[in-house]
């Protein structure tokens, strides 16, 4: 599908959401509310409809069903989502899996939510590529697929045209993150917002296992908050410390008990988010780009876009530009 936007033809990227018997209403949700709904303040965005290879009516939890419509492959599909899949059916049928492997190898892109890495696992598709699932499913995971590069504690891993997200709400993690590649900083935002999450959530699944998430207002997260407002200036973790009313040490503990990182960590993936806003909707310089990220100049961008991200930032911007 093609539309004309502002005299550029732009292909029009078409979203297959797959659905099955006893599908997983919540990851299902995420995807829809992902890439499904329409978003008319967007020039573009994706054409997403919700599929089944089941000839059938499908039966849900709690005596619900759901009629969505019936697919014999995938040939019309760019991106292709594995809300989930149980984890006990390890057969597969025959149509489905040759159309998933068919789209795969003619170029298709596919994410996983969830437990939906145990049919790509299945499959075969991840042979030799990471991946993740929940964290209560990853012993049998690590079990029963030894070829693939298992990766804990994280909220998602993309790999190739591959993606996995972890458990359940993780999987909005990676759809932003989808989003982003496809149509930028500003696009990714904007659906973060109306959800009413942040575009990007740091740390691993560990933050998550049976662990007191930290609520309401205190002086640390005023700090932090402080300190994303702040970034231009030449932050130092013993002042954010000092604005906390912490000591370094019990400042340092409380950034790995709550965010599974460093405080160091964390500031440079704050100053890489915002270098990354500037590089996609500015024609600012990297060196005033630098300047506003917090960073010392130029080359300590691009230090630290080649050492997290494994692209320069020119690069980063010329890639953005192409997605459009």
């Amino acid at each position: 599908m093609v539309k004309q936007i502002k005299d550029k033809q732009v292909k029009v990227k078409q979203v297959s959401i797959l659905a099955y018997n006893k599908v997983s209403l919540f990851e299902l949700a995420c995807a829809v509310e992902l890439f499904a709904i329409p978003r008319p303040e967007f020039e573009q965005w994706y054409q997403a409809e919700v599929i089944t290879f089941e000839n059938r009516e499908l039966e849900l939890i709690a005596d619900m069903t759901l009629t969505c419509k019936h697919a014999n492959d995938l040939r019309q599909t760019d991106l292709l989502i594995v809300p989930s899949w149980p984890i006990s059916q390890t057969e597969i049928d025959p149509l489905l899996s040759q159309s998933i492997l068919d789209f795969y190898h003619q170029g298709g892109r596919i994410i996983s939510f969830c437990s939906g890495s145990f049919l790509l696992g299945r499959l075969g598709i991840l042979d030799g590529k990471s991946a993740t699932t929940h964290w209560r499913y990853a012993d049998e995971f690590k079990q029963e697929f030894p070829k693939v590069n298992y990766v804990d504690d994280v909220l998602y891993v993309k790999e190739d045209r591959i993606g996995c997200s972890a458990g359940s709400a993780s999987a909005i993690d990676l759809g932003i993150d989808i989003i982003r590649h496809d149509f930028g900083f500003g696009h990714a935002n904007s659906v973060a917002r109306r959800l009413v999450l942040p575009a990007h959530r740091a740390g691993g699944q560990k933050q998550f296992v049976e662990k007191t998430i930290p609520r309401g207002r205190n002086s640390f997260s005023e700090t932090l908050d402080w300190a994303v407002m702040n970034i231009s200036e030449d932050l130092t973790i013993d002042q954010l410390a000092k604005r906390a009313n912490l000591t370094r040490r019990t400042f340092d503990r409380r950034f790995r008990h709550t965010f599974n990182q460093t405080p160091t960590q964390w500031l440079i993936e704050r100053k890489l988010e915002i270098a990354k806003g500037r590089l996609e909707s500015t024609e600012d310089s990297l060196e005033s780009i630098a300047g506003q990220a917090g960073f010392a100049n130029a080359i300590t961008m691009r230090h630290n876009f080649n050492k997290y991200l494994a692209i320069t930032p020119s690069q980063y911007r010329m890639q953005f530009k192409q997605n459009l």
